[in-house]
């Protein structure tokens, strides 16, 4: 018993740490798809070409169907450009631990995830 209630404790910030960056790499993942999703959307060739205002919509369109509450701060850079030109699209999103912070004492509890896709234009 004495053994127990010394590891338990230790045993169990590991386990909901594990959880913690698990679900915080899975967020990373789905921004990094997103913006690939948005940069993706705005290089191929249309006439006329995409607007920063419609590869945003794009990149929140796939974060609501990803099953995101809170909004992120996206920014698109080069659209409309000619072809072979840079497009760059960046996504920020804060992402908040849910039970880590209660254990760690001094820990923020929030890191800001980002993912940057840049593709040249078709």
């Amino acid at each position: 018993m004495a053994e127990f209630a010394v590891a338990a404790p230790i045993i169990i910030v590991l386990l909901f740490g594990i959880l913690e960056f698990g679900v915080a790499f899975y967020t990373k993942g789905l921004i990094t798809n997103a913006s690939r999703e948005g940069a993706r959307f705005g290089v191929v060739f249309t006439t006329p070409r995409k607007t920063g205002a419609q590869i945003q919509s794009k990149v929140n369109e796939f974060l609501v169907k990803a099953g995101f509450t809170q909004t992120t701060a996206t920014s698109v850079t080069g659209a409309g450009g000619a072809t072979g030109s840079l497009l760059t699209v960046n996504v920020s999103y804060p992402y908040n631990f849910q039970v880590l912070p209660h254990f760690v004492q001094g820990f923020t509890g929030s890191i800001t995830l980002r993912a940057v896709t840049a593709m040249r234009m078709e």
